[in-house]
Order: C-alpha cells, then sequence, then structure tokens
C-alpha cells in the first residue's frame, strides 16, 4: 500500500523515546532494537525528533545521526513490508531552523513532517500559518497541537481552519489534551472539506474516546461525521502490540456501529496507565522517564538515562508503574518482548 493511503486508513505510530548508554550517548544498537520491536509489534509507522525523542537532541548534535539511523533501518525492514514504515520527523524552531530539518528529513526518505509551533508563544497566527506554508513547500505536513503542560500554545479554530488550507497538509495529531480544543480541530477540518487531511490522535488520557467517537459537526451541507483513524503517541512508545490490538479493535467498532463497554471500559484503563507512565501526578515532570523506565524493565533500554542528568522518575512513580503493571496484566507485552528481544538486539 501507498505510504499516504496507509496514513489515511489509519496507523499505530509510536513516538519513539531516544535510548542513551550511561554516558548518555546515543546507543545505536538499542535505539535499532527499539524500532525493530515497533514494527514487529505492527506499528505502521515511527515518529522521531519529537517530544518523546526529546527535543533536545538538537542541542546535542543527535538529530541528524538518528534520523540517518532510522532510514538505515527503516529501509532494511522495509524489505519484508508490503507497506513501508510511514516516518515522522519533528521539525521545531523558527523557519530557518524547521526548513534546514525538513530537507534533512526529507533526504532520509522521511514521510511527513510534525511540525511543532512552540517556538511561536506570542506571534501573530497569520505569522505561524506563514511559517506553516513555507516549510509545507520542503515535505508534507502533519500539523500538531500540543498540549500547554509541555510547551503548546492556544491554537483556535481559525488557526485551523486556514491551516488546513495548505495544500501539503497530510494529517493532525491533536494532542491539546482538553476536549474542547479537540473538537475546534476537528470542527475546522470538517468545514474545510479536506477528507484527505487524517486525524490522529495524541490525547494520550483519552485514546479510546477519540478513536470510537464520531464527530459530527453541521455543514452547509448537512451533517458530515469524521473519526480519528489512528494515533501518534508517546503512550504508544510502550506495550506496542498491545496498542495495535486495541487500535484494530476500535476501528472494528467503528465500522460496526456499536462501541462494547468493556472497551470503554479498557479506555479507562490505559488512562490509568497513562497516568503513571506520564506522572501525571507531578505534572508531568517525569514522562519521559516513566516511558524509559518502562522499556528498561523490559530490557529493550540498558537505563531510564535522558539528555538532561535532572530529569527521571518522580517520587512516588515507581510505585505508581508497578502498581499499573499488577492492575492491568492483560496490557503489556512483555512475554512477547521476552520472546524476541535477543534477535532484535544483533547488531
Amino acid at each position: 500500500m501507498e505510504p499516504y493511503t496507509a496514513l489515511r486508513e489509519g496507523l499505530v505510530i509510536p513516538a519513539s523515546p531516544l535510548a542513551l548508554n550511561r554516558e548518555r550517548y546515543l546507543d545505536e544498537r538499542r535505539q535499532r532494537a527499539l524500532w525493530r520491536y515497533y514494527a514487529a509489534a505492527g506499528a505502521g509507522g515511527i515518529a522521531l525528533g519529537v517530544h518523546t525523542t526529546q527535543f533536545a537532541i538538537r542541542d546535542h548534535g543527535f538529530y541528524g545521526p538518528l534520523l540517518e539511523l532510522a532510514d538505515a533501518e527503516c529501509t532494511r525492514m522495509d524489505r519484508d513490508r508490503e507497506t513501508p514504515l510511514i516516518r515522522v520527523a519533528g521539525i521545531c524552531g523558527g523557519t530557518v531552523q524547521a526548513l534546514q530539518e525538513a530537507d534533512l528529513a526529507r533526504q532520509h526518505g522521511f514521510h511527513v513532517g510534525l511540525l511543532s509551533l512552540a517556538g511561536f508563544r506570542e506571534d501573530p497566527l497569520e505569522v505561524i500559518l506563514e511559517h506553516c506554508r513555507e516549510v509545507s513547500k520542503t515535505i508534507p505536513l502533519m500539523g500538531f497541537y500540543l498540549q500547554a503542560a509541555v510547551g503548546g500554545r492556544l491554537l483556535p479554530y481559525a488557526f485551523w481552519r486556514a491551516f488546513a488550507e495548505i495544500e501539503n497538509v497530510v494529517a493532525v495529531k491533536v494532542a491539546p489534551f482538553n476536549r474542547y480544543h479537540t473538537l475546534d480541530v476537528v470542527r475546522a477540518v470538517i468545514a474545510s472539506g479536506r477528507e484527505d487531511i487524517a486525524l490522529y490522535t495524541g490525547n494520550d488520557d483519552a485514546i479510546v474516546a477519540d478513536l470510537t467517537t464520531p464527530f459530527t459537526v453541521d455543514t452547509p451541507l448537512g451533517k458530515v461525521s469524521r473519526h480519528f483513524v489512528g494515533g501518534l503517541l508517546g503512550h504508544w512508545a510502550v506495550w506496542t502490540r498491545n496498542a495495535v490490538q486495541l487500535h484494530a479493535q476500535c476501528r472494528r467498532a467503528v465500522l460496526d456501529g456499536t462501541i462494547p463497554l468493556a472497551l470503554l471500559s479498557k479506555g479507562m484503563e490505559v488512562t490509568d496507565c497513562n497516568a503513571a507512565f506520564f506522572d501525571v501526578a507531578n505534572g508531568f515532570k517525569g514522562c519521559i522517564a516513566g516511558i524509559h523506565e518502562v522499556l528498561r524493565r523490559q530490557g529493550l533500554l540498558e537505563g531510564i538515562w535522558c539528555l538532561d542528568p535532572e530529569e527521571t522518575l518522580s517520587h512516588g512513580q515507581t510505585e505508581e508503574i508497578d502498581r499499573v503493571y499488577r492492575a492491568y496484566p492483560e496490557l503489556n507485552d512483555d512475554p512477547f518482548i521476552a520472546e524476541h528481544l535477543d534477535e532484535w538486539l544483533r547488531a
């Protein structure tokens, strides 16, 4: 299947963490193993250079090498796949930096640029839109509504309505962790008439709700419904095989037109796990370290090291991760990883 067709139909896209060694330098062996795990688990793509990868990779000179490593590994894995892994590159900074990153991503075979607007916190909306238009000339865009708690800004309906007019927009990741703001994006995309713009949830606190809810909006042509078709999520960087199964369940429920209560209940369980992994109790302070901790327990990462030595698990977060492991054993995929870990770690 052609990559952009697959993107529109709906995929599980984990936001890839950064594998570091004790010296806080890129651990290429474990980074490759992580991507092999995602592919084997059934993910349809991988996102790099995003919040879960740590935006600070740019300050440490890891952005380019990481894209290059991903190019080589994804090209190798794609030989055994009918549909290539969708490669999504996080793109940050002002227009000059963003254009450089977009060009680098395109050179390394990335299909989509996930455009962070965190650097435009005080700028008028038209300045931001012009930035988006310029970057879209280099790489197809996935819009990104990032929650304020980790650096995002308010982006109203008017912004998303204009953003949907940009020809080279192929998707939007909606991650404000806010139902009102989520609805703003969906309404805007529906109003644009752009059926080719795929909606992806980034609301880690409402994954099942987003994937199963028919968003119905009144338009001059009558009522129109749209669904989120997939997710690009930091939460899906762990327990990915079960995330793929959950995504399939949600898509089947949408096609059947009936949402089982058991599926809604599982949505609550997933949100509870996310609260532990993302350290909601401490304002998301340990969100990246929490994801690393799960991967460390599974053997995919050697440790939970982040680029910032001060970025680590919060007090009580280990106990919370222990709790959700006990409460929801059916949600983890530890046995699957144990079965294949040695082969993924081979050079």
